[in-house]
């Protein structure tokens, strides 16, 4: 299909996919803002709850670790649909965020539940990640796909987004060892974390009661020729999957660099402290760069509905900026090296400039996925890509469980992971089945 405007394609939507599209938006939210609700507040929760950096590693490494039944989630979107799929991953929320907030004094039980409790969230994960082009096809005209893939999609990160911002704000960081000798200030800081955990337990109790009163599978007609045609089944998917060479090339260039970013970004504080950047400002930092990618991701989502055939140009743009950004921070950092200077401003824009540039081209990643692999389902496809990416961030927070004293290699894998990815691109070539299906039966 060449670039260029086409004209707009036939099909029935209803306006009940804005909806839908908002209920499961929300449930990404959710689930983003409780996966990340410890890192942020590394230094207070180490002294309110007695964790040590391993545990603040291991409670941001349960993400990762969740995606292990990830294939189960997509046999289950595949044969049962969305519905069922919704309301499974919403409970495990629930009981997720329910095991955090249980009052028990013993500091190593409390531990515990919280452990279990962020488990059982990232058994959220596979869902959340990998659902949003399967929904987008599902309820949306192809004029529409790619800004819900990207709604859908990014929501989960804002959430991410969020708790940089409510953690530090509600939070009172541990400034001074002498004030918080006493333990009404330690009681305080537990108090306050405390109120957090209750708050996000209330808002994912919400959003599971709005999902189990409306939550479709399906709209009563669909929206396109590739909504209604008939997909490759879960056993043959995966044959197609492994044995498509242009297919693994961009699942490993998305891989790769937002497994590495993602791992990154859970541990920000953990990398800006020895740099002695405050546990507020590593919040702003972490809460700019995903929300400035949100914002972008969803504006190149639109303007990709808008002119076809332009996703692997964009996913070039983007990649290079995050190259040269995620280059630029990890030299600032080493001042005794290069001398470049090391200032708030430098490290809230090159943070800034990366987290637009990553984040920004998973929902271009995704619908490049399902264009090249169509007719396998879009949750099989996505599932894998996220499934990997998460190998990626498991392996490396792995290892940073054990050298969590110095992060210079750390920085490194970033502009390495980039740049590896902008090559794949590079050599991808392109094609949109999907597209081409739903313009041609249309006509």
């Amino acid at each position: 299909v060449p670039a260029g405007r086409l004209p707009p394609l036939s099909g029935r939507v209803y306006g009940r996919r804005w909806l839908v599209l908002l209920l499961f938006s929300l449930l990404g939210f959710a689930q983003g803002l409780v996966w990340n609700t410890w890192g942020p507040i590394q230094n207070s929760a180490r002294l309110a709850f007695g964790f040590s950096g391993w545990d603040i590693a291991l409670l941001v490494f349960w993400g990762p670790i969740g995606f292990a039944p990830c294939f189960f989630f997509m046999w289950l979107m595949d044969k049962k649909g969305l519905r069922v799929t919704v309301l499974l991953t919403s409970s495990l929320m629930v009981l997720g965020a329910g095991l955090r907030c249980v009052p028990v004094s013993d500091l190593e039980i409390r531990k515990k539940l919280i452990h279990g409790g962020q488990l059982l969230n990232g058994l959220a994960g596979p869902t959340v990640m990998n659902a949003a082009p399967f929904l987008s096809t599902t309820w949306f005209s192809p004029d529409e796909r790619a800004t819900a893939t990207a709604i859908a999609s990014l929501l989960n990160y804002l959430g991410s987004a969020a708790a940089f911002l409510v953690g530090p704000l509600v939070v009172p960081p541990p400034n001074g060892t002498a004030q918080l000798a006493a333990p009404s200030n330690t009681q305080h800081i537990k108090d306050r974390i405390e109120a957090v955990l209750y708050a996000e337990f209330g808002m994912v109790s919400l959003i599971f009661s709005a999902a189990l009163a409306y939550f479709p599978s399906r709209p009563p007609f669909p929206p396109s020729v590739a909504a209604a045609s008939q997909r490759l089944s879960y056993r043959r998917s995966f044959c197609r999957l492994l044995s498509n060479f242009r297919f693994l090339m961009i699942a490993l260039a998305y891989a790769i660099p937002l497994g590495v970013f993602s791992g990154w970004s859970g541990v920000l504080d953990l990398i800006l402290t020895p740099i002695h950047v405050s546990q507020v400002d590593a919040g702003w930092i972490g809460f700019w760069s995903i929300v400035g990618g949100c914002v972008v991701g969803i504006a190149m989502a639109r303007f990709a509905d808008f002119i076809r055939g332009m996703l692997k140009f964009i996913l070039l743009l983007l990649l290079s900026g995050a190259t040269l950004a995620s280059t630029w921070f990890t030299l600032t950092c080493l001042t005794t090296v290069t001398h470049l200077p090391l200032t708030t401003a430098t490290l809230y824009t090159s943070c800034i400039l990366l987290g637009i540039f990553l984040n920004s081209s998973v929902p271009i990643f995704f619908e490049l996925f399902v264009e090249t692999v169509y007719p396998v389902p879009e949750g099989i496809s996505c599932g894998v890509v996220t499934f990997l990416s998460n190998v990626f961030m498991g392996v490396l927070l792995f290892f940073l469980t054990f050298y969590h004293t110095e992060f210079s290699w750390f920085n490194w894998c970033l502009p390495g992971s980039c740049l590896l990815s902008l090559l794949l691109i590079l050599c991808f070539r392109e094609s949109y089945d999907r597209l081409y299906l739903d313009v041609v039966v249309s006509v």
